[in-house]
């Protein structure tokens, strides 16, 4: 696997690979998970070459904190993609895909309302952003997007359809913990305490009912942001909560 940091570093990478074999793209923002593996997983059955970003986007955070705790450890995160079958790994500095004077964003609308885009000001505006900048350089013939982030994959497809972006968007279904509870990133970040207590949001969606789910978070103690269906490339209900310091988000296809 080659590890590039620059644009012209991954243009020149790719250039040879364009004779006739298929690119698979995974946008993450790294600390590779199950969950990252799954995607990886699917990109490598279904095309001839890997392409990885692992790019912490700076743009779809609303609370600098939140940024600045998000895990990072390079290394760690060469090491499971080399293992999992990468080809090429993406790893820009900020700066490089924002450089100064960066004013041109994708705003979208419909999917994008409510929920996720509701909570969190601009979030999707980076999202958007930021995937349709990889996209035009790695110009994959297919992207794989987890169904944890729902809101996020039908934001990303209505972008690709609008936008007549030559790119198709596959769904890869949510990896869960044995204990029900959905991969994140974040998990690592709660206490053993509040782990325990997190187990009511996959609790809550089994009821597949709001009311009921509001019930489940309300005897864990659990105060959600929102327990809402909606339309999330399929009827979906979703859930976001705060644990400790700690934010979730998790969905089930109804």
């Amino acid at each position: 696997m080659e590890t590039l940091q620059t644009i012209a570093e991954l243009r020149n990478a790719l250039a040879p690979l364009r004779d006739g074999r298929t690119i698979g793209l995974v946008p993450t923002m790294g600390a590779l998970h199950d969950g990252h593996l799954a995607l990886i997983a699917a990109a490598r059955t279904d095309c001839d070459i890997v392409v990885a970003s692992l790019f912490v986007n700076p743009a779809q955070f609303g609370e600098s904190a939140d940024l600045d705790a998000y895990p990072r450890d390079l290394a760690r995160d060469e090491r499971v993609a080399a293992d999992a079958g990468v080809d090429l790994l993406f790893a820009p500095a900020a700066g490089e895909l924002y450089p100064k004077g960066f004013a041109t964003w994708v705003v979208p609308g419909g999917a994008a309302e409510g929920l996720e885009g509701e909570q969190r000001p601009g979030h999707f505006r980076g999202v958007a952003t930021v995937c349709v900048k990889l996209f035009e350089l790695v110009r994959p013939h297919a992207a794989y997007f987890g169904r944890k982030d729902a809101q996020q994959l039908a934001v990303v497809k209505q972008v690709v359809r609008d936008l007549n972006l030559d790119v198709e968007i596959r769904a890869v279904p949510t990896v869960r913990d044995d204990d029900g509870l959905a991969l994140s990133s974040r998990n690592a970040r709660l206490s053993p305490t509040d782990r325990e207590r997190a187990l009511a949001i996959p609790h809550a969606l089994a009821t597949r009912d709001p009311e009921r789910a509001r019930a489940v978070l309300a005897e864990a103690g659990i105060e959600p942001e929102y327990v809402a269906v909606a339309d999330l490339d399929g009827e979906t209900l979703a859930v976001a909560v705060r644990i400790g310091s700690t934010r979730l988000i998790d969905n089930i296809l109804l």
